[in-house]
């Protein structure tokens, strides 16, 4: 992963409604947009960025470009994240959500053979406050501060640091990994990324309910990770029997985690439980908690310091 502030950003889709609003609003402020992918033919300018009807074209004028942001309807993210590929991009955000599993499935193949980067599908982008955002997350909900957050809830990660920005505990790092049942960049990773961050003092983690993903990040958490986790699962103490996804999430799911079959609501809890980590019922319930551990880690050091 090399997330720069002043990395080179290509947007594929960037005609569709989502692409060109996202486009305008994260160039204004001051995501380094350079250039656009449109198949509808020649295209003028969006925003005085420039659209091409070829990933090669625009890096052939542009020069090296490190990350795509890709809003192509579902059908069309395998075919659009190739071409990122094989023009050189070394870095894929999948905004897009529903994207067929097998195309997924194909997509992460390629990335592996060629180390490539991809968070998504269905994912809202990364995020650091004041300094860097990609994607679709509302960045006035966010300040920096000490507080990660990694999310495969949609907009819920909105939600969270819009209160956890009103009670004054602002933001290192915000994650969306994605909501769709295959995604590339998981829990694991981005859990890593924030236990050696040094502005990153809590963790907060937005799982889903009816996911073995959570259950894999709780052992790695029990493993690996020693700064105080948070978790909020929205939904977790509904019947089991209910299904969160549409079809397409639900055989996604079943063909991308061999712990499926065997995960229940009770099973993340207990991970959860085991590994330490401090489950909430409510976002509310999350700025309170982050101050109570930020004021413990303090006391700790003015002890350690008498």
């Amino acid at each position: 992963m090399k997330w720069q502030a002043d990395s080179k950003i290509l947007i594929q889709g960037i005609t569709d409604v989502l692409g060109a609003d996202y486009a305008s609003r994260m160039k204004g402020q001051g995501t380094n947009i350079v250039a656009g992918i449109s198949l509808e033919g020649e295209t003028p300018e969006i925003d005085g960025i420039p659209v091409f009807t070829l990933v090669e074209e625009a890096v052939k004028q542009l020069g090296e470009i490190g990350i795509s942001l890709i809003f192509t309807p579902p059908y069309q993210v395998l075919d659009a994240g190739l071409e990122a590929i094989a023009a050189g991009i070394e870095q894929l955000v999948i905004v897009t959500a529903g994207v067929p599993p097998l195309d997924m499935v194909k997509l992460l193949d390629q990335a592996q053979a060629t180390n490539t980067f991809v968070l998504g599908s269905g994912s809202g982008g990364l995020l650091v406050p004041n300094q860097f955002w990609l994607g679709i997350m509302e960045p006035d909900f966010y300040s920096p501060g000490p507080v990660g957050l990694i999310s495969r809830c949609d907009r819920v990660i909105d939600e969270v640091a819009r209160e956890l920005t009103q009670a004054g505990c602002g933001q290192s790092l915000a994650i969306s990994l994605g909501s769709d049942g295959i995604i590339g960049s998981d829990f694991e990773q981005w859990l890593q990324v924030m236990e050696e961050d040094e502005t990153t003092e809590v963790i907060v983690l937005l799982g889903q309910p009816n996911s073995s993903g959570e259950v894999l990040a709780a052992e790695y958490i029990e493993s690996a990770i020693e700064k105080p986790v948070i978790a909020y699962i929205p939904g977790i103490y509904t019947p089991f029997e209910r299904n969160f996804g549409d079809a397409t999430s639900i055989i996604a799911s079943q063909l991308s985690y061999k712990m499926k079959a065997e995960t229940t609501e009770n099973k993340t809890i207990a991970a959860l439980k085991k590994a330490k980590v401090k489950i909430v019922q409510s976002p509310g319930e999350i700025p309170k908690l982050v101050k109570a551990i930020l004021a413990s880690k303090k006391s700790k050091v003015k002890t350690s310091e008498a």
